[in-house]
């Protein structure tokens, strides 16, 4: 009777062992536990969506390349939440990190008040921004936030000689989503890049006042072709997708016209009309896989500003080159290679490019 009590006893040890340990091993609120789960990583959408043909398309696409590399399924591995309107992004943030994703991006520097409060709310989340630097209230740089930044200028500078080198008729135009300090660096390295190779273009350049609204592009592309522009560069999301409706209009018409894309290679894009010139690649697919990447690996680079230029090849001219003749790549391809080796420094700003310009003359 002695043994069978003690056996009993044992028993109820042992049940209760296991028990405790079942507790233990639970993983912790917040996205850097990965004790027990497989490894997840999300993002956030502005509200340009997942589609747009430009930087959130790019980005769910280095996402989704890290997931076939890493055998993660889609909607459980790797995810994104599309954001309709602005109030969506802090609640779109908080439901991935709830989730346990183990890292979270916020695509656009629109959504950095909210990846900022956000990142402070849950302060053991790993997020990243793209196209922002998340700060704390002392403006120092949030140490569970990657700031994931690209020298658009760089980039913009050389579809600028592309397109100075090819208009026809020495005017040519830049359509902007919301004017802004980022979009500031497309439109100044576009207007260096035409001037530095032709000082006699006129530069045409407005915003749309959003990135989500084509038929808007559509009307301001309208206007300058009209105007005489042959060469438009739309750095302006899906409202860019406008800008190539009217373009392959005209062309049905027996117009040619030229769209220089952004963010991705848009040459299919302007298809079956081939009216796109080139485009401005913006590897935020490449920003995402390596961060993603990082902190798989347990290297999450929380508080850092990653930027990427020509010589990381974070942007530059887009791989399809069909439309741009061999002369005008190479001469390209030779202002690249400036600018890479410091001897040309493209202007960001209003005033850093006036001081440019100035130069010129």
């Amino acid at each position: 009777m002695f043994k069978k009590r003690i056996a009993i006893l044992v028993a109820c040890f042992v049940v209760l062992a296991t028990v405790l340990a079942g507790c233990g091993s639970g993983s912790k609120s917040g996205a850097s536990s990965t004790a027990g789960t497989s490894f997840k990583a999300g993002m956030v959408t502005d509200t340009g969506g997942v589609d747009d043909k430009s930087f959130n398309q790019s980005s769910w696409e280095g996402l989704k390349n890290f997931g076939k590399d890493n055998n993660l399924k889609v909607g459980t591995g790797v995810k994104y939440l599309q954001s309709t309107q602005a109030s969506d992004y802090s609640p779109n943030l908080n439901q991935l990190i709830h989730q346990n994703f183990n890292v979270v991006f916020g695509i656009g520097f629109l959504m950095q008040n909210d990846v900022q409060k956000v990142a402070e709310q849950n302060p053991k989340a790993h997020l990243g921004i793209i196209d922002a630097v998340a700060v704390d209230k002392n403006n120092k740089p949030l140490k569970n936030v990657a700031s994931l930044t690209f020298k658009e200028q760089q980039g913009s500078f050389l579809v600028g000689v592309v397109a100075g080198l090819t208009t026809k008729t020495n005017k040519v135009g830049f359509i902007g989503g919301i004017n802004s300090a980022l979009i500031k660096k497309f439109e100044n390295g576009f207007k260096a890049g035409v001037k530095t190779v032709n000082p006699k273009a006129q530069v045409y350049v407005q915003y749309a006042g959003a990135f989500n609204a084509p038929d808007k592009g559509q009307s301001i592309a309208s206007t300058m072709y009209t105007k005489g522009a042959d060469i438009i560069y739309a750095s302006a999301g899906d409202t860019g997708n406008g800008v190539f409706t009217e373009a392959k209009n005209r062309k049905k018409n027996g117009k040619k016209v030229w769209v220089i894309g952004v963010d991705k290679d848009q040459y299919a894009q302007g298809l079956p009309q081939n009216v796109t010139l080139t485009s401005m690649v913006k590897r935020v697919d490449k920003a995402i896989y390596d961060v993603t990447s990082k902190t798989k690996q347990g290297k999450f680079p929380g508080g850092q500003v990653l930027a990427y230029g020509l010589k990381e090849n974070g942007v530059g001219l887009a791989p399809t080159t069909k439309n741009v003749s061999k002369k005008v790549l190479d001469s390209a391809n030779q202002y690249k290679q400036k600018i890479i080796d410091g001897s040309i420094v493209v202007p960001t700003t209003d005033k850093e490019y006036a001081a440019y310009a100035a130069k010129l003359k």
